[in-house]
């Protein structure tokens, strides 16, 4: 059980950074390596402000406005000094292994003394000192609720509509009187935030900040992403596009996020140390063929019709 409710609880939090890839990869077309930076600056800025005695919840929000910020630097050096997408990030993931050292003044910060949103005297209190295991899946839930929430309505807003435009024609764009770079700017910075907001998620919940927590941050948010973005192909045409009026993308970005968080919790599990990253690879790959089996067969199209509430 707790090893189902880890695998959970870490797919969720990667699913708030697979959040933002999926807004640079599929709707910018933009290969952003500042994940890898942005994600220990969230935690870097969460852990300062734990250290200094605020509250927890603050550390959020606060997380990722820095994380923005980052993604704004980056929309700066590709738009304004013409330097190419791949460079760009690349650029600013180099530069934010210093910022983030000097923010954290440390390479590892424990935080196992600290108030967290996970564990703090409110919530002590609430349940008479001692805390559910499954509470903090709970909190995570919360969190990827509202992220998932916040991205879905701001999609459907004006300036979301553009952000999409951006990514699918850039002309159209213009020819509606925006400026195409400031778009894309935009849209780095809220990816930016949402990989950060995870990354201070994560350092609350491990208890610890580590400056190499981002290390191959943008490959798992990639992974999910490419894994979700199939699965949701696949119930589309299973259901006759009706599915996707029920299911919105951005949940099975999260569900991605949790299949690849599940085939490297076994891997870690069940086989050598050694081999982990060989079957995490393998487990992937597997589901990658397995899915796009399924979507060149000749599935029948199931009839269902959708409930008027979609997610």
């Amino acid at each position: 059980m707790d090893f189902a409710l880890s695998i959970v609880e870490q797919g969720l939090i990667y699913g708030i950074l697979a959040l933002g890839v999926y807004i640079t990869y599929k709707i910018l077309d933009f290969p952003d390596l500042t994940v890898d930076g942005s994600f220990p600056l969230g935690a870097a800025v969460t852990a300062v402000l734990l250290k200094q005695g605020i509250n927890p919840c603050f550390t959020l929000p606060l997380a990722f406005l820095a994380g923005a910020a980052a993604g704004v630097c980056t929309g700066l050096i590709h738009v304004k000094c013409k330097v190419r997408d791949l460079l760009s990030g690349i650029i600013m993931m180099t530069a934010l292994y210093t910022v983030n050292l000097m923010v954290a003044g440390a390479n590892n910060v424990p935080l196992f003394s600290k108030s967290t949103i996970f564990k703090n005297n409110f919530f002590k209190g609430i349940f008479g000192g001692t805390v559910p295991s499954y509470f903090s899946l709970v909190l995570i839930l919360a969190v990827a609720a509202v992220s998932k929430i916040c991205l879905d309505l701001y999609l459907q807003t004006r300036s979301g509509y553009l952000l999409r435009a951006v990514g699918d024609n850039e002309l159209l764009v213009t020819s509606l009187a925006k400026d195409k770079g400031n778009v894309k700017i935009l849209g780095l910075g809220i990816s930016n935030g949402l990989v950060a907001l995870s990354g201070s998620v994560f350092c609350q919940q491990q208890g610890v900040f580590d400056i190499s927590s981002g290390t191959g941050a943008m490959v798992i948010g990639l992974a999910s992403v490419i894994v979700g973005t199939s699965l949701y192909k696949l119930l589309t045409r299973l259901f006759g596009g009706k599915g996707s009026d029920f299911f919105k993308i951005t949940t099975f970005v999260f569900a991605g996020a949790v299949l690849y968080k599940a085939c490297t919790g076994i891997a870690i599990k069940y086989f050598a140390p050694k081999a982990m990253k060989m079957i995490s690879a393998v487990f992937l790959l597997a589901v990658l063929i397995f899915v796009l089996v399924l979507e060149r067969s000749d599935l029948p199209v199931l009839l269902w019709e959708p409930a008027s509430i979609s997610c």
